[in-house]
């Protein structure tokens, strides 16, 4: 099934290639493996991405953070999600203002795979989730205009018409 985003193709912020599937919950088959614990899987054996930390300043030259958001972006929701928790994990988790704030993308990005999936509660409940952690910030953060996104999150779940968010980063403002 062909996607559709709000907003036109952005660009991309990395090189690094696209896993050859999406992975999306409770496909049974072989075309959708489970990415890392099916043999058959696009990252089963991969090492994950280790930064020893993250602080808001780093987020415009971190490949695992923009490759999450390159992944948000063209909706491998699953494979975003586990590429920003190694942003998540170096940037504190739940101990700092950043960690949350990674953590409310990670909930945004599990927030449109339930959306796809037709999980109307689930994506109801992490987009509200996401929203509030996001809200911690005010302006441009990580590259993200907050409020925009919130706005286009919320609009995409209310309106549900099949089209998704995208994440657009503003390098100008840092």
């Amino acid at each position: 099934m062909e996607l559709i985003f709000n907003k036109p193709a952005l660009q991309r912020y990395t090189q690094r290639p696209f896993p050859p599937y999406r992975y999306l919950p409770f496909q049974t088959g072989p075309s959708h493996p489970h990415p890392r614990t099916d043999p058959a899987g696009h990252s089963y054996n991969e090492e994950d991405d280790y930064l020893p930390q993250f602080a808001p300043d780093d987020w415009c030259s971190c490949e695992p953070y923009l490759y999450g958001i390159d992944l948000f972006n063209h909706g491998y929701w699953w494979e975003a999600h586990e590429a920003l928790e190694t942003v998540w994990l170096a940037a504190g988790q739940k101990s700092t203002v950043c960690g949350l704030f990674v953590q409310g993308l990670i909930q945004l990005a599990g927030a449109q795979l339930k959306r796809f999936i037709a999980e109307p509660l689930g994506a109801q409940s992490l987009t509200k989730s996401g929203t509030e952690k996001l809200l911690l910030v005010e302006g441009i953060y990580l590259g993200i205009k907050v409020q925009e996104l919130i706005a286009e999150v919320k609009s995409c779940l209310r309106e549900d018409r099949g089209k998704f968010p995208r994440i657009e980063l503003h390098f100008t403002n840092q």
